[in-house]
């Protein structure tokens, strides 16, 4: 067995050990984690929330000691025929706690000396993945999410398996920019976690779907799941139907073309089994010593917030040491936690995203509850003098970008509805835009440590990392293992450009309106334009460019919602007509701002009235702002990677 040295390890990645919050000690005796307790909590929680959330059904199995402790299924595997859930037999797409079973065949071959974590992982591969900044992508980086690549959506889902090609293909296709350097910034990718699937492939000389039968399914019990697409036939009739909401109609199976990233479908049951068996140091699937690698090996991009392990991301609470994995697709919401010390597991998935997106906060609270009432916890933070906190605030102030994003391609520009925004609140406290409370509303901040804040009244951490004065990065807990928010550079904030770019849609929408409400109303009263020729003829070209502007900016809206609606218009189906936006664009754009320069001045050196003349300058700003958005958010080019 080679496995790398801490000393090689550190060289590559920085690496820490991963230390427990201070314990401030219980509040009050904990009841015992015994099935009747469970259950009866499970029963006073799931029914409720399910129904509240307009979800069809879920599962939820929690390990303990090695043995299954309980596992439930609540509400229905279909609705329509009434088969409730059973966690044994009803199997749920798993999407992204897929990636912990290719994390953990990775680990096999690390154990085994045929995979480096520190090696380029050029060395395994049949194609190249250039260096960024100096620097390959190793296997501990694919593993931490910080291979530093963009984000990648064409062809990664569908719903027809003839449009998915073969692993080996669906990574050559389209390897995605690097906008990282390797090592340095977390940014969650379906893609390199693909490619750890399909160096698994190349090392053992066996297709993905096979090894993980043989060397994970088999050796750990798991009989009911596959990584195969289209289920085989065995399996087929055991799966949930997947539904936005459980009073609507099921959705189509969603297929993967990454399928190492998010492909695997389970029950619950046999994901105890698999929790098990990493509680279990290993258990039949990895030697203690690599067990207590890949669980102890933590990255810590923002300090002191939690960090990332070798393929699970920690999510510790309650002064307890949690690894965790989630997956969402668009119908089965997952996840997956273990207590390694305490040898406790909890898993659950859910066949509905509900109302609202009701999966996510129903799991989270299932996680922060079970932890309360089973490892109860005193927190015990600083605080940070008032006038401090209030200048560490206004700091943070600013509009910042996920560092998963999709930087590269037209797709950029749904930044201009997403991007973070972090105000001050009444009482001169950071305000977040994103990660909402449970009841949907902005979280109270409260600044415990230099530049660390807890939510009032909750766990959630969040922390900034500050060079020469000045924000370069911030995290919460929820997300700083594998995202992390960085300041978005001032012309491409969405902080002034959207409300510019609305006001200019607005005024040339006007603009647009008015020409020929213009004309009819002089045709009717018959009054002349009285315009020289040059100067009519810049009118009205300003006035068509005008129009062209906002059905173009339309199309666009139009285009990228059906894009990201719908899985199937990932792989190609809408290719004309993105090219015939990326035609129209630039010639749109340009002429709108060619003809807003030759009306300009033709207004100014005219006895035009204030209005015309002001008009006249609107129009230009107008046409500045669209150009500037279809540059810098990508509008303005050709290709169809995305």
């Amino acid at each position: 067995m080679a496995l790398p040295t801490t000393e090689s390890a550190a060289r590559a990645t920085p690496v820490v050990a991963a230390p427990a919050a201070p314990r401030a000690g219980p509040v009050s005796p904990a009841p015992a984690m015994i099935k009747s307790d469970v259950d009866a909590w499970l029963d006073g929680y799931m029914p409720y929330a399910l129904k509240r959330g307009d979800a069809a059904g879920a599962v939820v199995v929690v390990v303990k000691d090695g043995k299954v402790l309980t596992q439930r299924g609540f509400g229905y595997a279909d609705v329509g025929s009434r088969r409730p859930v059973d966690p044994e037999t009803t199997l749920f797409r798993q999407a992204s706690v897929s990636k912990l079973i290719t994390w953990t065949a990775v680990m096999q071959l690390v154990e085994q000396g045929k995979v480096d974590l520190d090696r380029d992982i050029n060395a395994y591969l049949d194609f190249k993945i250039p260096p960024f900044a100096g620097k390959p992508v190793t296997m501990r980086n694919l593993m931490t999410h910080t291979g530093g690549f963009d984000e990648v959506q064409r062809g990664l889902n569908s719903y027809d398996p003839k449009k998915i090609p073969s692993l080996g293909d669906a990574l050559k296709r389209q390897v995605p920019y690097r906008i990282y350097a390797p090592g340095t910034t977390p940014a969650y990718s379906n893609y390199g976690t693909s490619l750890a699937g399909y160096i698994v492939e190349r090392v053992s000389g066996l297709p993905y779907d096979d090894y993980v039968e043989r060397h994970i399914f088999a050796p750990a019990g798991m009989t009911r799941s596959s990584f195969r697409q289209p289920l085989p036939a065995a399996l087929r009739p055991l799966l949930a139907s997947g539904y936005m909401l459980g009073s609507g109609k099921p959705g189509p199976f969603e297929l993967s073309s990454l399928a190492p990233s998010g492909a695997m479908t389970a029950s619950g049951a046999d994901m105890g089994r698999f929790m098990i068996a990493h509680l279990d140091n290993g258990g039949p699937l990895l030697k203690p010593a690599t067990a207590a690698q890949m669980h102890q090996t933590i990255l810590r991009l923002v300090p002191p917030l939690n960090g990332m392990a070798l393929g699970f991301y920690e999510q510790n609470i309650n002064g307890r040491k949690a690894l965790s994995h989630a997956g969402d697709s668009l119908n089965f919401h997952s996840q997956l936690w273990i207590f390694p010390e305490e040898k406790v597991g909890i898993y659950m998935s859910m066949n509905a995203a509900g109302t609202q997106n009701v999966s996510g906060p129903i799991r989270s609270y299932l996680f922060e509850a079970f932890a309360d009432r089973y490892f109860p916890f005193e927190q015990r933070d600083g605080r940070i003098d008032a006038a401090t906190a209030r200048e560490h605030a206004r700091m943070m102030v600013g509009t910042y970008n996920k560092t998963r994003r999709l930087e590269t391609s037209f797709l950029k520009a749904m930044e201009l509805a997403g991007q973070t925004k972090v105000g001050l609140d009444s009482e001169g406290g950071i305000r977040l835009n994103t990660v909402p409370d449970l009841g949907g509303q902005p979280r109270k901040w409260v600044e415990i440590a230099p530049f660390v804040w807890r939510e009032a009244r909750g766990k959630m951490r969040l922390a900034a990392k500050v060079e020469n004065g000045r924000v370069v990065r911030f995290s919460v807990d929820a997300a700083s293992p594998y995202i992390a928010f960085e300041p978005v550079p001032w012309y491409l904030s969405s902080a002034w450009l959207t409300p510019a770019m609305l006001i200019s849609l607005g005024a040339l929408l006007l603009t647009a309106i008015a020409w020929p409400a213009a004309a009819l109303a002089r045709r009717r009263y018959g009054v002349k334009a009285g315009l020289a020729p040059a100067a009519l003829k810049s009118y009205r070209l300003t006035r068509a460019f005008a129009a062209l502007a906002v059905a173009v900016m339309a199309g666009w809206i139009l285009f990228v919602t059906k894009l990201v609606g719908d899985f199937s218009s990932l792989s190609g189906e809408l290719d004309g007509a993105l090219v015939t936006l990326q035609v129209a664009t630039p010639v749109i754009f340009l002429g709108l701002l060619a003809s807003a320069i030759w009306n300009i001045g033709h207004v100014w050196t005219s006895k035009r009235g204030w209005f015309a003349k002001f008009w006249s300058i609107v129009l230009l700003m107008s046409a500045v702002v669209l150009l500037w958005i279809g540059v810098g958010f990508h509008l303005i080019g050709f290709g169809t990677r995305f």
